[in-house]
């Protein structure tokens, strides 16, 4: 059975997440309703019982999922430490290249125009491989062999540059929950930012490059969704492609970057997602979380004590109360997480 890497109970959960205030207590109000609403811990004990599970049944599901969980969680970080291996060896490179000179890559921030300008597209044709080969050949660019190229999603998900994303003609596309990486692979010779002329609006993209024999369009044509063009980045590898970094406008999938390009199956992507992506106020929730469990084991007030205790000490010693001019003494209070409000 495939796991289940959708979002749509998210909210919830994290609503009960944060009712409760840790992970264990979570965990007690997941089993305990399959407890009282289900037969998950009822056993089959003969032929005539019609409920339950047969002994060991139930445990084997529970170890069954964590352990499906578990691999993912080990893939993704591996593929953190891959992509970490893979932009050290990458600066590497070009500090090597050029002799430890600094700027070599130079990075730019694309200012939006007043007003987005559609850009024509033509129309997408299938490449010829042997016409690409010959091309690849004639100006330089750094092209892979056709026979290591990712074929299909399954395929594109073993390389970072087209994870979550798919390799096309001239460029090769990944994603995120909220960012899209795009690499457009240039000449040989392509190695200043100058030479290169990059057109990016929220609605549609043209890069070009320019070297000896002229000016080449690389990628020109229409978004499949808007992108904040003011927040997105370009860079240059020089002699090797121009990364650029596009922050999506809503937090969704692509199944395509330009209007009329073959699409690829978002059901077979890695929808999970990172803690990069999580938005502010969930990362306070999450984080919140964290810090009561810690005090909870220690024996130390959480997160809601706290924050009734100090508007306690306000009024502990204020004219008037029985209390002032004795030491604060919060053991006096009984205070449960649904009474405050954060």
């Amino acid at each position: 059975m495939e796991p289940d890497l959708s979002d749509r109970y998210d909210h919830a959960l994290l609503g009960i997440l944060q009712h409760v205030g840790n992970i264990q207590d979570f965990l007690n109000v997941y089993f305990g309703f399959l407890y009282r609403k289900t037969d998950f811990y009822r056993l089959l004990l003969g032929p005539q019982d019609r409920m339950g599970f047969p002994p060991g049944t139930a445990q084997n599901m529970i170890l069954q999922a964590f352990k499906t969980y578990e691999k993912l969680a080990v893939k993704d970080h591996e593929q953190r430490i891959q992509d970490l291996q893979e932009k050290l060896k990458k600066k590497e490179e070009r500090l090597a290249e050029s002799g430890d000179a600094p700027g070599v890559a130079e990075e730019v921030v694309v200012e939006a125009p007043a007003e987005a300008i559609p850009v024509e597209q033509e129309e997408p044709s299938v490449p010829d491989p042997q016409e690409k080969a010959e091309e690849s050949e004639a100006t330089g660019n750094n092209t892979e062999d056709p026979a290591a190229v990712p074929q299909g999603q399954e395929g594109f998900q073993t390389d970072s540059d087209s994870y979550n994303g798919a390799v096309r003609k001239n460029y090769t596309w990944s994603q995120d929950y909220s960012d899209l990486e795009i690499k457009v692979p240039v000449p040989k010779d392509v190695v200043k930012g100058r030479q290169v002329s990059l057109d990016l609006r929220s609605t549609c993209i043209r890069v070009a490059v320019r070297d000896s024999q002229g000016e080449r369009v690389l990628m020109d044509g229409n978004f499949t969704h808007k992108i904040n063009s003011e927040t997105s980045l370009w860079s240059l590898e020089p002699g090797k492609c121009i990364s650029i970094s596009l922050s999506k406008c809503g937090e969704y999938w692509w199944n395509a970057v330009l209007e009329g390009e073959e699409k690829i199956d978002i059901e077979k992507i890695n929808k999970e997602r990172g803690m990069a992506t999580v938005d502010d106020e969930e990362h306070a929730v999450l984080d919140r979380l964290t810090f009561d469990y810690q005090q909870k084991l220690q024996g130390k007030p959480q997160s809601h004590e706290l924050k009734v205790h100090d508007m306690l000490k306000k009024g502990w010693d204020a004219d008037g109360s029985p209390f002032k001019g004795q030491t604060f003494d919060p053991s006096m209070f009984n205070i449960s997480p649904g009474s405050v409000q954060f």
